[in-house]
């Protein structure tokens, strides 16, 4: 039973493995847009922070344990990782998201990494320094599957999935399972218990994602949006020329602000020199340039 028992383990370890593997480059598209937008406006660093600070956490008391060799390799790949995602997001970041992002840094991975070790290689001995370290590990992986509540926060109150990591939470999800039963068959209540949050939470971030998204989906058909409109309609800055792209949100609210205009509750003027102007163009329409002020 023993036997069958130690290859249970294994074979969930293996499969934690190549889920949790997929879970740390699952954050790649979100990444890919940073790129193309020169900016991590909408994005947080808090989750990367996190999962790098327990990835850390993990190696220390795998090397602690025995027979946690499969937890080594895949935190390995995760400290590998997530080291990348946070230098890619400090290069894109504007000056105070950087700030706080260093900040993070050095509170998490250099100090309390550091505070930890120091207090449980001197204070601590033997197994006591494992059940510590362990439960300490158990507390930040706990910290790793709530990091994305911010995210969550953020769709109930924009009521937009824009900027939820679909993928993050199907395979956080997977990968809760997988880590779960590796924990329970090894008998490892550290291993085994946040995992059992992370699944809570990542079935309720899908949940949101289909509510919110159809949502999304029944404004646009009552609006009734012309697909042309949808891939033509931009605004400029006028101080900086940029040329941002428009959300599905933003287009909703240019939908609505035409029908204000047409029905006489907003009144428009032309002008040169006002801070609120901007301008708009629509396929071959020549720019207008116009103040918008509406009516109480």
């Amino acid at each position: 039973m023993a036997g069958i028992s130690g290859h249970w383990v294994f074979a969930f370890g293996v499969l934690g493995n190549i889920v949790s593997f997929i879970v740390f480059l699952s954050p790649l598209p979100t990444f890919y847009k940073i790129y193309k937008k020169k900016s991590t406006e909408g994005y947080q660093s808090i989750p990367y922070v996190v999962a790098l600070f327990s990835s850390m956490l993990w190696i220390y008391y795998a090397f602690l344990k025995t027979n946690t060799t499969l937890l080594i390799t895949i935190n390995s790949f995760g400290v590998f990782i997530e080291t990348i995602y946070v230098g890619f997001y400090l290069f894109y970041a504007p000056k105070k998201a950087r700030v706080q992002t260093i900040k993070m840094v050095l509170l998490f991975v250099v100090c309390g990494f550091g505070a930890i070790i120091l207090v449980t290689q001197f204070l601590l001995k033997g197994a006591v320094r494992g059940q510590v370290v362990g439960w300490i590990c158990l507390v930040f992986s706990l910290c790793v599957f709530v990091a994305p509540l911010g995210i969550v926060r953020q769709v109930i109150k924009t009521k937009s999935v824009e900027y939820m990591p679909l993928l993050l939470s199907v395979f956080l999800t997977l990968s809760a399972v997988m880590w779960f039963f590796y924990g329970l068959l090894l008998k490892d209540i550290n291993i085994a218990i946040p995992n059992v949050l992370g699944f809570i939470l990542g079935i309720l971030q899908m949940v949101l994602y289909v509510i919110y998204n159809k949502k999304e989906k029944a404004i646009l058909k009552e609006q009734k949006l012309p697909e042309k409109l949808q891939s033509h309609v931009i605004f400029v800055d006028e101080k900086n020329k940029n040329v941002p792209e428009l959300t599905e949100e933003q287009i909703i609210d240019i939908v609505k602000l035409g029908s204000l205009i047409s029905s006489g509750k907003i009144q428009v003027a032309s002008c040169l020199h006002d801070a609120m102007c901007a301008s708009a163009k629509i396929d071959n329409t020549p720019e207008l340039q116009t103040s918008i002020t509406a009516e109480a």
